[in-house]
């Protein structure tokens, strides 16, 4: 019995010890487990093991965004521009500040769309005649 108390007192103090790591890391798992010499395994595993543990790291991740967006804010106020436009395309969607490529395509087409290598479309109208749209 108190073999299994002492290995419960051990993963709580090495949990605690991770999640200090963590926030001095600001969340980043491999930076906070060589502070605290424990293994990502670990980490993971209290993850989906412990509820306690997970809402905890949770409220680390949420400092480490508020960190980062108050340096973003601090960049925007001295008008750095491409984090004022990262802002926008991130927090301003619903006033249309967004990337789009609008295709319009008219008439009975099958086409097939596949952008991992170039981007251009191959069209079949439906008279078989084989087509190409560079975008």
């Amino acid at each position: 019995m108190n073999i299994e108390k002492a290995e419960l007192q051990k993963t709580i103090e090495n949990k605690l010890k991770l999640l200090e790591a963590l926030e001095k890391s600001l969340g980043i798992v491999t930076s906070a487990c060589k502070i605290a010499n424990l293994s990502r395994g670990n980490h993971y595993v209290w993850m989906k093991t412990d509820k306690e543990y997970r809402a905890r790291v949770k409220e680390i991740e949420n400092v480490a965004i508020d960190f980062v967006e108050t340096h973003l804010h601090k960049q925007i106020a001295k008008g750095n521009p491409l984090s004022t436009i990262f802002y926008l395309k991130c927090k301003g969607k619903k006033r249309g500040y967004i990337e789009q490529n609008n295709i319009e395509i008219r008439g009975n087409m099958k086409f097939t769309a596949d952008f991992g290598k170039s981007d251009t479309i191959h069209t079949t109208f439906e008279s078989g005649e084989d087509t190409l749209l560079d975008q």
